[in-house]
């Protein structure tokens, strides 16, 4: 059975994203670019991260890219923690700025950020 193609839910100015596709390549690993600003993650797919984000003892905050200009101007860092999960996943569903990338998800796991050492184990 052929693997799916690893989908990379990415923004082209950033850091981190340029990284993790680098570290792809470099690996010879095929994915997809998913420009997260025009086609942020849906809502379904945003809650398949989160359950597997809680599993590793993380919280929502951990989806929202907290340095953005955006999540700034929001006041979010002040807001986040008075919203309900719903009200969060919604936000983000609408807005793929405020979503922390490289976002992958995995048939069984997903990753938020570049950690060379989560992404070698989950996607080599």
């Amino acid at each position: 059975m052929a693997k799916e193609e690893l989908k990379v839910y990415e923004y082209a100015r950033c850091g981190t994203c340029v990284k993790a596709k680098k570290f792809l390549k470099a690996n010879a690993v095929e994915f997809k670019d998913i420009p997260i600003v025009d086609n942020p993650p849906s809502l379904e797919e945003l809650e398949r991260m989160l359950g597997y984000l809680k599993a590793k003892g993380m919280k929502i905050n951990h989806l929202f890219n907290t340095s953005g200009v955006m999540y700034k101007e929001l006041g979010l860092s002040k807001k986040l923690p008075l919203m309900t999960e719903s009200e969060a996943l919604h936000l983000l569903a609408e807005n793929g700025k405020l979503i922390k990338r490289p976002f992958v998800l995995l048939e069984n796991d997903g990753m938020v950020g570049f950690k060379e050492e989560e992404w070698r184990k989950n996607v080599l």
